[in-house]
């Protein structure tokens, strides 16, 4: 390697992003998504993937107009979950942004992580029709496989000849953000240069609407999908059910740097905690996401007057946006008034275990472009939600370090924090 290109003793460990991919409601690659995001533009209608006219919530931000065999071989598209063909066609774009030639990389030093919160839902519904209606001897033989929460990332390695570490993590809606930050460990500790890592997610079913609903989660503005999902405001009435896939590739600076690779910014820190408090309610005072950007700030070491931009959580549920809210205000005290914070859950609703994965492209994105995309559907803003969320429209600003929150059932916080080079 020149010398040049090699890193110093103090920075060998760092590690970039130098690729994207994602699957959404707002776009089926990373162009056509953030065109759509930084307008403003809102992906939840009536959901058309079941008939919802018995359920409480009957909206939700479907990725539309998707043939999976389109996008990667038939066979596969068969024996595999829905949610798996989001995150495999969103790593394979994250992989040809990044301008790697996998077939000239030492496959056993190129990992994946690709995490889902639920799983193949798709699959566990149908099968468990088929067995009531026609019998045990007619369950697909692909059922366990399909379902399973680490298919994805075992079926991207396959098709990248990818030997290094390989799970599906699963944490609730922390999950992408845990799989990009656990990923980024797996380099700086020396057992891989590359990390495939994300989050995907499938959940728009009978039975996941059925759930949530039941634990009175969703919102019920029915009558006005665009408008439903609508963060850090005063009539907010819960989240709206999102689905697809974000997917980061990472490196090793040193790697990226001596392939000349194009680096979109460093993810330079990472925390997760747990709030050890409610299984589904964060805590009232913030304590846990205090502590997870706190030790995100230091693992970065970066100070909190640095942060420009703060991704948030931000379901539009009653709790989450106030407890968020207040915790941002803990760590950041007086900076908290100079931050802008938003959420892109408005337009993109809530993907779950893919949210974490999603959201770090859009923070890439952030830093790349210097365009922050807004809270939308803001009108009224919550007097405990009093931060500058961006309403309603995109901003340009300079930006070099942002930070994305995410929270899930079970107290789960994960925090990781990207900067420009």
């Amino acid at each position: 390697m020149p010398t040049e290109l090699m890193e110093s003793p103090s920075t060998q460990r760092r590690v970039v992003v130098t690729g994207l991919g994602v699957v959404t409601s707002l776009g089926h690659d990373v162009a056509s998504f953030w065109a759509s995001l930084t307008a403003g533009r809102c992906g939840v209608r009536r959901v058309t993937l079941f008939d919802p006219s018995a359920f409480a919530c009957q909206i939700g931000a479907e990725v539309r107009d998707w043939v999976a065999a389109e996008h990667m071989d038939p066979k596969e598209a068969r024996r595999n979950d829905r949610y798996t063909h989001f995150g495999f066609v969103a790593a394979t774009q994250a992989v040809k942004d990044s301008g790697l030639d996998l077939a000239k990389e030492n496959g056993d030093r190129v990992g994946v992580m690709v995490g889902s919160g639920i799983g193949g839902m798709y699959t566990y519904e149908s099968q468990l029709k088929v067995l009531a209606e026609r019998g045990p001897r007619k369950v697909s033989p692909f059922t366990i496989p399909s379902l399973i929460g680490n298919m994805c990332s075992g079926l991207v390695a396959i098709e990248l000849g990818a030997r290094g570490p390989n799970f599906g993590l699963v944490s609730a809606c922390a999950t992408g953000t845990h799989a990009i930050g656990e990923a980024a460990h797996t380099i700086r500790r020396g057992d891989a240069d590359i990390m495939v890592a994300g989050g995907s997610e499938a959940s728009i079913t009978p039975f996941a609407y059925a759930s949530f609903c039941a634990m009175k989660a969703m919102s019920t503005r029915n009558d006005s999908p665009q408008t439903a999902c609508r963060p850090f405001d005063a009539s907010r009435d819960g989240f709206i059910m999102g689905e697809g896939a974000g997917i980061l590739v990472l490196e090793s600076l040193a790697h990226a740097r001596a392939r000349g690779a194009r680096i979109y910014c460093e993810l330079a820190g990472y925390a997760a905690t747990c709030d050890a408090f409610h299984i589904t309610q964060p805590d009232p005072e913030g304590k846990g996401l205090s502590m997870a950007m706190k030790r995100a700030l230091s693992s970065a070491a970066v100070a909190p007057e640095e942060i420009d931009y703060i991704n948030a959580h931000g379901t539009s549920t009653p709790y989450n946006d106030k407890y968020e809210t207040l915790a941002i205000k803990q760590v950041f005290g007086e900076h908290a008034r100079k931050l802008t914070v938003s959420s892109t859950k408005s337009m993109t609703g809530h993907l779950l275990g893919a949210a974490g994965g999603i959201e770090s492209v859009i923070c890439a994105k952030t830093i790349e472009t210097g365009v922050i995309a807004p809270t939308i559907n803001l009108e009224q803003p919550d007097p405990d939600c009093d931060l500058d969320y961006v309403p309603n429209a995109a901003r340009p600003a300079a930006i070099r370090t942002v930070m994305s929150n995410n929270l899930g059932f079970g107290g789960q916080n994960a925090v990781a924090i990207f900067r420009a080079l």
